[in-house]
Order: structure tokens, then sequence, then C-alpha cells
């Protein structure tokens, strides 16, 4: 290569790179690299709030849960609980317990799985019930027909005797032979209170009845509630009514072309032919008015609940077609006095079957008088079981 090629080709690679420069100086200005992310710092997870647990309440039964009366009322309560409080409450319970001192154990062994809130729903539980709650104050116990309380005990009832005064006037009406009868379970005075509330209800709409009692001294016991029933049926009653816990009485009333009533639970599909009503407690409205007393920690003990149909805690249903109108148009009158307080049922002139005046002419008896009932009135035969 000659000198003056040399030449010529430093002079065209010194003008490329002056062009090349100027290009760099008039074009866009080359980017910076970007920035390496930077980690973010980790985010504490949110955790929610731990659930509460729920409360837990247990019963107590004294009969089977399918008796087709008490019991099966009861828990027909316990079942509207759930209804009510969903997951806020955990309720369980044990049916068939005795009224002795195994009841004791059953409800120490409830406490001891965790209840919180526990009924025990027989007048037999009062005292089993009462020598664990001395021992449990944490626990708060409710005992159905008992008259006994504690600082962490406390009773509650339901006005049975008005479902038996309105089951008394469809009684009154409808027997043709003036004799009606009546199975009794044990002689308390919530059941001498029934027998006599019912009398005086068939009183009301026929002075001429008479009401024999059989006495089969259980709640629970459908061959010795069969057996008064039919010796009931035997001695002339064409009406039956019971203060006892299975169907068995309007079983036998169906069986024998006799009308019956149900008790403390509608009872027509077990005798619909005999079936004159259902004489029902609705536990329901207690059960869930305690249970939001014991969540809401307002629930006090040693108190007393007597809810009747003011509460709609009582009521008489499923009246048969054929008992006349102004029958079915006196008893709602007597419900609806019954709930306003304008009707009486325990209003004097009251005698009781000796001929002694019990309630003086215009005096109403007070729930102390009827708690401690221990005769019959006028018009019931016989004496009571252990009573002068």
């Amino acid at each position: 290569m000659t000198d003056l090629q040399k030449r010529s080709l430093l002079k065209a690679a010194a003008l490329t790179a002056v062009a090349s420069a100027a290009l760099v100086g008039c074009g866009k200005k080359e980017e910076p690299p970007a920035p390496a992310p930077v980690a973010s710092a980790p985010t504490a997870a949110v955790s929610a709030p731990a659930k509460p647990e729920p409360l837990k309440i247990g019963f107590a039964y004294v009969g089977p849960v399918g008796d087709g009366g008490w019991t099966f009322a009861h828990d027909n309560g316990r079942k509207a609980l759930e209804k009510e409080f969903g997951d806020k409450i955990a309720t369980s319970f044990v049916e068939n317990v005795p009224e002795s001192a195994d009841a004791e154990r059953v409800i120490r062994d409830m406490a001891g799985q965790g209840n919180k809130l526990i009924f025990g729903t027989t007048f037999g539980y009062m005292e089993p019930m009462l020598k664990v709650a001395a021992d449990l104050k944490d626990v708060k116990f409710e005992h159905a027909t008992g008259y006994k309380q504690a600082e962490n005990m406390r009773t509650y009832d339901s006005r049975t005797y008005e479902g038996a005064y309105m089951a008394g006037v469809i009684a009154g009406k409808m027997t043709k032979s003036n004799t009606l009868g009546v199975v009794a379970s044990i002689p308390i005075p919530e059941v001498i209170r029934n027998i006599n509330s019912f009398t005086l209800g068939a009183q009301s709409s026929n002075p001429k009845v008479k009401t024999k009692v059989v006495w089969v001294n259980g709640w629970f016991d459908p061959p010795k509630e069969t057996e008064a029933a039919t010796s009931l049926i035997n001695g002339g009653a064409d009406v039956l009514f019971q203060n006892t816990d299975s169907p068995a009485v309007l079983k036998t009333a169906e069986a024998k072309g006799k009308r019956a009533f149900g008790w403390d639970s509608d009872m027509t599909a077990y005798g619909p032919k005999a079936h004159l009503a259902s004489a029902v407690i609705n536990w329901g409205p207690y059960y869930i008015k305690a249970t939001k007393e014991a969540l809401d920690g307002s629930w006090k003990g040693g108190g007393a609940s007597w809810w009747g149909v003011k509460e709609g805690a009582i009521d008489i249903v499923s009246i048969a077609e054929d008992v006349p109108a102004e029958t079915k148009a006196k008893v709602d009158e007597v419900k609806k006095g019954l709930a306003d307080g304008s009707f009486v049922i325990w209003k004097g002139p009251i005698t009781d079957n000796t001929g002694k005046v019990q309630v003086a002419k215009d005096a109403a008896a007070d729930d102390k008088f009827l708690g401690g009932l221990n005769f019959y009135v006028k018009g019931v035969e016989g004496k009571i079981p252990g009573g002068k």
C-alpha cells in the first residue's frame, strides 16, 4: 500500500468517527439501566379474631324424647333454642334420668362435660340439683316445677292448670254420662291443681259433672296408664283427661270408643277419633329467654318464673270438629281473659269436696295458695293419696 492510500484510509476513519460523535450528540440519550428491584419487607399475616366457644347447654329428661308428651315438649323447646341461637350454643340431653340419687350423678357428669347452663325438667330433680349447684358455682342451673332456689339455681314452671281448665270447659259439654276420668301421676300440688282446674272448667259448662281419679304413681308408665284409663271407663267415665306423659290414655279411649285429651303436646295422631283437644306447653319462649341471659351476662339465680297463656307458654290446640261452636267460643273467651288478666280461674267461692270453703266469694287465690294445693274441689270423688 502506498503512502497516499494509507493517508486516505486514516482520513476516512477520522471522518467516520466525527460523524458518529455528532449523531450521538444530536440523538436521544441512552437510558440508564433500570435499578435493581428492591425486595419489600414481608407483610405480617392478619389473622381473624378467634371465634368464641359456644355456650354448652345440657338438658336432663325424666322420660324418653319420644314420649309424645312432657319430655317431647321440652325437647321441642331445646330445638327452638338451636334454631334461635345457631352456632352460639351447643345443646345435649340425657333422657330417662330417674328421680333418684342417680339424677345427681347425671347432672354432675353434664357439668363435667362443660355444660355451663343445665336444665332439669322434672320435680324430682330438685334436691339433686341443689346439691350439685352448691358445689359448682360457675354453672347455672334451671329447675322445672320446683320451689327451692340458690344463688346459681332458679326455678321455672308453666301454668298447666290453665290448659286443664280450658280442656274442662270442652269436657263438660261433650260428656254424655256426666262422669269424667283423670289418670293422675304423682300427688303433688301441680297435679292436684290440674285435676281441680279441669273439674272447675267442666263445671262451668255443665254443673252436673263429677270427676273420678286413678293414680299411677309415675310420670311415664304406658301399661299402668292404660290400666288406669280402662278402669275409669269401666267406672262410667266417657271423657278422659290425664296428667301423665305418654299417649296411652288417648289410645285407650280410641280403642274403647270414648273421648280424651292430649297433654303437654298435640297428641291428635295417637287417637284421632277420640281426640277432643290437646292442652300443650311451649317451653321455647322461656328457654330462649334464659339462654339469652346466660349469653349476655344478665342471668341471675335465686328467682322463680311461672308462665302461662299470657306469656305464650300454654295453649289448647286441635279442638275436634264436633265440639259445638259456642263451646269453642267460650274457650276462646277464657283464653283471651287469661292473656289480658281479665279472667281468673281460681276465684271464689270455691269449696273442697268435704264442703269446706277454700276460696271465699269474690276472692282470688294467689300463687302461694295455688302452689300448696292439697285438697280436691267439690265434684272430685275420693281422697288424695296420703292426704286427709
